[in-house]
């Protein structure tokens, strides 16, 4: 059976047909505008799930780049501390040998040299009580105000209860050092012993069997400037790791959510010239005059 094609029906196909040219035209437009694939997930539910795990994929490694630069801040705080006390140790340890050729010294030299290593032991405390962000970079995570007492030269840090930062799904390192091993603490810390190595050349005793002690807190300082340094390594490594995921995660989404605007822009000639073209043969298949429609 035939269906009447009536002007009504004709009318109403001709209105769907220019609305949907139309709306794609639109669509086109928007896209052309904003460069975006699609403004709501209902447009395209597959590339907005893929959208969405890229960009939970980018909060991840924006923390990881948040964490690296934190602990770089540390390391590069303790390594710059640690190289600065090891500096000054060994001037301590030349100021020492001087010291023990107690024979050519006169009472003056001795007090000289005597002040200046009490000189040098508070700037080295001042260097092991480093601080970063208002937290010591020797004390772990003691919220003491600083890593050792200036008077007893007590260590405040926890034992082996370190700062650690995770740079990676699997990975954390450790940002700052203990204090009491690069330092040692109370009597036995190096701000001790070179206050007593100040008071024997008061006291006119011999010093040169103190130099194997300078000589081990030494090699304590630069030991742990030895493994600040790996860390920084290995942070260094890890930035850089991270960065090149986030220029591939950036590449991901711009691939999933942006649009070739050459492409766009063609296919939005086309939609104009598509719907222009069929505004013209609706005008024309819709002039029904009083005459026609008697026929």
């Amino acid at each position: 059976m035939i269906g009447r094609i009536t002007s009504s029906t004709m009318t109403q196909q001709s209105l769907r047909t220019l609305q949907s040219n139309l709306a794609d035209r639109e669509r086109l437009q928007n896209q052309a505008a904003s460069q975006r694939a699609f403004r709501s997930p209902s447009e395209d539910p597959a590339a907005a799930a893929t959208a969405l795990g890229v960009h939970g994929d980018q909060a991840r490694v924006a923390q990881f780049a948040r964490n690296l630069s934190d602990g770089m801040a540390w390391v590069t705080t303790v390594d710059t501390a640690l190289g600065a006390s090891a500096d000054l140790l060994n001037r301590a340890r030349d100021l020492t040998a001087q010291g023990a050729n107690s024979g050519a010294l006169s009472p003056t030299a001795r007090e000289s040299i005597a002040q200046e290593l009490e000189s040098i032991s508070a700037e080295l405390l001042a260097k092991a009580n480093t601080r970063v962000l208002g937290r010591s970079v020797f004390a772990g995570t003691s919220d003491a105000g600083s890593a050792f007492d200036p008077a007893t030269f007590t260590f405040n840090g926890g034992a082996g209860a370190g700062v650690h930062r995770r740079i990676s799904d699997n990975e954390t390192v450790r940002v700052d050092f203990d204090g009491s091993q690069a330092f040692g603490e109370g009597a036995g810390s190096a701000f001790a012993l070179l206050n007593d190595i100040a008071a024997d050349l008061r006291n006119g005793v011999e010093v040169g069997s103190r130099l194997g002690d300078i000589d081990a807190r030494l090699k304590d300082v630069n030991a742990a400037r030895g493994s600040t340094g790996a860390r920084q390594v290995q942070i260094e490594r890890a930035s850089a790791q991270n960065l090149s995921a986030s220029i591939d995660l950036e590449a991901r989404r711009t691939e999933v959510e942006n649009v070739d605007s050459l492409e766009v822009l063609v296919r939005l000639q086309s939609a104009e010239l598509v719907f222009q073209s069929a505004l013209q043969v609706t005008a024309r298949s819709l002039q029904t005059n009083l005459m026609e429609f008697l026929r």
